[in-house]
């Protein structure tokens, strides 16, 4: 929308300066100058000024078009040799009949200047149109490609996820639970929120932060006390957004590497706003010291995911660190946040 606002305002301002200066202000000049004779010849000729107009857009907006913005060079120059002729005869015979103090002469540089002047204008303004063009052109297949992108990405966050949860229910299940009826009913307050919200392009801070206090406490309900899960919230989030479900990859992976066989195992979920719109996000997590462990830590599709997506919403607004140290998983994540527009 941007840049064909500029291709819209670009042709509209060129239009109206070029035909100004060509045709109003020498008349005007006439005028203020007090120049019987010259404004008398001026607008005695000013048919053969506006001939112009219509050559001049028929080069620009119909063979600039046809021939330059395909490629075909070679076509385009013969095309505009014969247009170029066609509109020199036309201004001859036209100024000839006008103008009785003197002879019109094709090769008269007062009459061969305003014919190449025009004609050579209209081309630069077809070149202009065209680069205009292109460059909308590009930016609609580049923000088209980033939306098939965003759209696979998202694709694989559900699925994901319910694999998971799901897992959660079964364990449950097994071994007789009556945590699995309540965890079934929070999973289905979690896919309410996926189903209605994940489709938008943005939501609203609060309602992503109360999607991740909703998925740690089913954790609870499923761990009890056997692993220590804290959630802390700082600031106000209130009419801020977000891409959906960008924060919960981390939580989930945390959950996937964090518990187990390891003692005393904790998750730590951290999340700060700041006046200035800014959001900082961690997640620590105890971890395994095998080598093989360590590596599939931060290889998980929901990372790579989360990774892609940052990258693409957040090009210039974002920090995103994965440490370990000490054995712990450390995650943090900054982003420079929009107002909702809600």
């Amino acid at each position: 929308m941007k840049n064909f606002r500029n291709d819209i305002i670009f042709r509209g301002v060129f239009s109206v300066a070029f035909w100004f200066l060509w045709v109003v202000l020498p008349v005007l000049n006439a005028i203020l100058d007090g120049a019987e004779k010259r404004l008398e010849y001026q607008t005695l000729t000013l048919p053969a000024s506006l001939l112009g107009i219509p050559f001049f857009y028929l080069n620009a907006e119909f063979l600039a078009p046809k021939y330059l913005h395909k490629g075909k060079i070679a076509r385009y120059f013969l095309s505009l040799a014969i247009l170029f002729v066609v509109y020199l005869t036309c201004y001859v015979y036209l100024k000839d009949s006008l103008v009785d103090s003197h002879a019109v002469r094709f090769y008269d540089a007062r009459t061969l200047f305003p014919v190449i002047f025009v004609t050579g204008m209209s081309t630069l303004y077809g070149l202009i149109t065209l680069i205009l063009s292109q460059s909308r052109k590009a930016e609609q297949q580049k923000a088209e490609r980033m939306r098939s992108e965003l759209a696979f990405l998202r694709s694989q966050i559900s699925p994901h996820f319910i694999f998971n949860i799901l897992n959660s229910i079964v364990y449950l299940i097994r071994v007789k639970s009556d945590k699995a009826e309540k965890v079934t009913i929070e999973l289905s307050k979690l896919i309410r929120y996926m189903l209605y919200e994940s489709e938008n392009k943005y939501v609203l801070l609060e309602k992503e932060i109360e999607y991740l206090e909703n998925y740690a406490g089913l954790q609870k309900v499923r761990f009890g006390e056997d692993v220590d899960i804290q959630i802390r919230i700082e600031g106000n989030p209130a009419g801020l957004a977000l891409e959906p479900m960008l924060l919960i990859p981390f939580v989930e992976n945390a959950f996937k590497h964090g518990v187990g066989l390891l003692k005393d195992p904790f998750i730590n979920i951290h999340l700060k706003i700041s006046e200035a719109n800014v959001m900082e996000f961690s997640v620590k997590n105890k971890c395994s010291s095998k080598p093989e462990e360590a590596k599939d830590r931060d290889s998980g599709i929901g990372i790579k995911n989360v990774k892609r997506r940052i990258e693409l919403l957040y090009p210039n607004n974002h920090e995103l660190l994965l440490r370990e140290e000490n054995g712990i998983f450390d995650v943090y994540l900054r982003l420079i946040l929009k107002k909702s527009e809600k």
